[in-house]
């Protein structure tokens, strides 16, 4: 028997403009709503990301960090 889906948990979240642009698109293209769609890809993370580019796109992203907080 499937588990019921409930929204238990509720993030206060602070992401990029490009973050939520592309939040939103994603959610639109699967039908989601934006906590249905941030749900799908925590549930799946393993599934939907590859390590060596999940591990490459990190170590440039925080390196970038600083630059992009100013």
């Amino acid at each position: 028997m499937p588990k019921r889906f409930r929204l238990t948990r509720r993030l206060p979240i602070a992401v990029t403009e490009d973050a939520y642009r592309r939040l939103k698109r994603f959610s639109q293209d699967a039908g989601l709503d934006e906590g249905e769609a941030l749900s799908f890809l925590f549930e799946n993370f393993d599934a939907v990301t590859d390590d060596e580019n999940l591990a490459h796109r990190l170590r440039q992203f925080n390196l970038e960090l600083d630059a992009r907080k100013r």
